[in-house]
């Protein structure tokens, strides 16, 4: 008869511990859920994120100084062009960065002609290079 109240008694405990473990990690793994609501705006911002540094690149590259700069290099425009949005987010965002930067020196007066074309050039190869490289 001891044997089986031993048996009730480990039985009560180890249930007694299975709840005790059991509620704060229940608890815990609820903190840390993230709700629909919220997955789908920071998709939503990211997206967003991401065409703003499309067009910030695309604008770049559009210019007939960019046109004439990347066809002197023997670059082709249209294939940058179609390469931008296949780069990465953090690859993007950095040229993105890079090119706001460039233009705003430029309309800065910071940047003569001469050094946005190797800009434009240095920028334009470094999307062959990172595309030849995925």
């Amino acid at each position: 008869m001891r044997s089986s109240t031993y048996r009730t008694l480990i039985a009560a405990l180890v249930a007694v511990l299975a709840f005790a473990i059991q509620s704060p990690l229940a608890a815990a793994t609820r903190n840390h859920v993230v709700s629909p609501a919220e997955l789908q705006q920071a998709t939503a911002s990211a997206a967003h994120t991401r065409q703003q540094n499309i067009a910030k690149v695309e604008k770049f590259f559009s210019s007939e100084q960019a046109q004439k700069a990347l066809k002197s290099a023997h670059l082709d425009p249209t294939q940058i062009k179609k390469a931008v949005p296949s780069l990465s987010d953090q690859e993007l965002a950095r040229l993105a960065s890079r090119a706001d930067k460039a233009q705003k020196d430029f309309a800065a007066g910071a940047l003569n002609n001469q050094q946005i074309t190797y800009i434009l050039i240095a920028l334009g190869t470094a999307i062959i290079v990172l595309i030849a490289t995925h």
